[in-house]
């Protein structure tokens, strides 16, 4: 009896192994970083993984996506470079300075990343708790800020921003380190004063948070943004528009920096070229599920993508006549 039992029980593994193989040869996985899911980047990609997924046909092989959380831009970057995932979600300033070696990649440029297309502006929020006596970035020093992982795009540019107010990190504020998702939490709990959030907006956890409690969005404008402008061209001037957030009665000026779809060139060219294509030729669908997918089109498919493109990518460009 036991000899049946081990011989049906083997042959049924040698089965499942079969077809598992045999599925495996008509798809072909496809992924995509983003961040953490209190953020824009990973139900975004949720979307853009499920388009794909129904779109895509390479080789007779039908394609499957799935969008991975991550610890957003930085992260994504490294990933890619050591090619350990198909494709990620990257801010255009630290996809630069990843490509070039610069800040928090001084001596450790990533020649081999590449761009597949622009998305949307990813809006910079400063958001505090509305009983925490700020209202100005000058109203910080003394009080606590996440600013995300020592090293992420968050971090820089929390530093960027205290340096344009005339202020430091070390000695002006107290920094505290939690995700987007923490942050929100620390903040409608009472212990913490204040996020540096930079996303697609509205941004969950911001709802969630300004749902239930009182909270303000910082304005990010004026000579010390203007400063901070010259010498990081990526972040434009842009307006919150009043009622993002429940309560939020007013336009709020502020500044956004283009997301990124980047990949590694070690992706297949046919592959590049046909995820491209779903992304750009599928906006309307990508729009019905996701507010952001508006902000997604092929005219800025190039707007601030500083790095070289996959040549998947360059061809599909070529044949829609945005690179001549």
């Amino acid at each position: 009896m036991k000899k049946i039992l081990w011989f049906v029980s083997t042959l049924l593994m040698a089965v499942c192994l079969f077809f598992s193989a045999a599925g495996a040869g008509d798809r072909i996985f496809f992924g995509i970083a983003t961040g953490g899911t209190g953020g824009t980047y990973y139900p975004l990609g949720g979307v853009l993984a499920q388009i794909i997924s129904d779109k895509v046909v390479v080789d007779g092989n039908k394609l499957f996506a799935t969008a991975e959380t991550g610890n957003a831009s930085v992260a994504n970057a490294m990933l890619l470079s050591r090619n350990g995932i198909e494709s990620a979600f990257v801010a255009a300033d630290i996809l630069d300075a990843a490509y070039k070696g610069t800040k928090q990649f001084d001596g450790k440029s990533l020649k081999n990343l590449r761009a597949l297309g622009a998305l949307y502006p990813e809006t910079v929020q400063v958001v505090v708790r509305a009983t925490a006596g700020v209202k100005t970035i000058f109203d910080l020093k003394g009080k606590s800020i996440s600013s995300g992982s020592p090293g992420s795009g968050q971090w820089q540019l929390l530093g960027d921003l205290l340096g344009a107010y005339g202020m430091d990190r070390k000695t002006d504020i107290k920094e505290d380190y939690s995700s987007f998702a923490q942050s929100v939490e620390k903040i409608r709990d009472g212990d913490l004063d204040a996020s540096l959030i930079t996303a697609g907006t509205p941004t969950a956890s911001v709802l969630e948070l300004a749902n239930h409690h009182n909270i303000m969005i910082l304005p990010l404008s004026g000579a010390p943004i203007k400063a901070l402008q010259a010498v990081q061209p990526y972040y434009s001037s842009i307006i919150l528009p009043a009622r993002t957030y429940t309560g939020q009665t007013e336009d709020v000026e502020t500044i956004a920096v283009r997301a990124i779809w980047a990949t590694h060139d070690k992706l297949d060219n046919t592959l590049a070229y046909n995820v491209v294509k779903a992304l750009y030729e599928n906006t309307d669908a990508l729009s019905r599920w996701h507010v952001k997918g508006k902000e997604i089109s092929l005219a800025k498919a190039l707007e601030s993508v500083s790095i070289p493109l996959h040549p998947g990518a360059e061809k599909y460009y070529r044949e829609k006549g945005l690179i001549k």
